[in-house]
């Protein structure tokens, strides 16, 4: 039989600013830990980010429960595109395609998430694309805010990453 259609989450938000505007905060690695939705806290990045191969390490989790992870980017186009593959255990590897297209004085802002292995992909079942999608609803919207200036951008250096035994 035909193997299933790989699901994912798609969403998209309009952001009153410019495509580089929106793109300078995606290429904060700093700026992760204030949109993207479960992040805690970015702790090292690559000074190259975000180049293709720089990667960030962060902490996930709620409360007292951490976990420590890393993202890394597949490609990256300013300011037209980054994908990105994120690890947030316990969830599957996942990759995060943002497109960025000019809209009027501002941005359409295209993001589809979509786990990295389409075996976890049937797992997750239709459940679990809804609910990251809805993460995903979220994490657009803490975006917008940061890339308009509603929201302060984060500050401060951030170490860089000790290479990694495992690539």
């Amino acid at each position: 039989g035909a193997l299933p259609q790989i699901r994912m989450a798609r969403n998209e938000i309009f952001i009153d600013a410019a495509p580089e505007a929106v793109f300078a905060v995606l290429s904060d690695p700093r700026s992760y830990g204030d949109w993207v939705v479960g992040s805690k806290e970015i702790r090292s990045a690559d000074p190259d980010w975000p180049a293709a191969g720089a990667a960030f390490d962060h902490s996930v989790g709620v409360g007292w429960l951490s976990l420590s992870d890393r993202t890394s980017v597949i490609s990256a186009h300013a300011p037209d595109c980054l994908e990105l593959k994120a690890r947030a255990r316990p969830l599957p590897s996942a990759r995060v395609k943002l497109r960025l297209d000019a809209e009027g004085t501002g941005t359409r802002v295209m993001m589809v998430e979509q786990p990295f292995h389409r075996v976890l992909s049937v797992m997750m079942g239709p459940v679990g694309h809804w609910l990251m999608k809805l993460r995903n609803v979220e994490a657009l919207r803490r975006l917008k805010q940061l890339a308009e200036g509603d929201r302060p951008r984060p500050k401060g250096e951030l170490p860089e990453r000790e290479p990694a035994a495992d690539g």
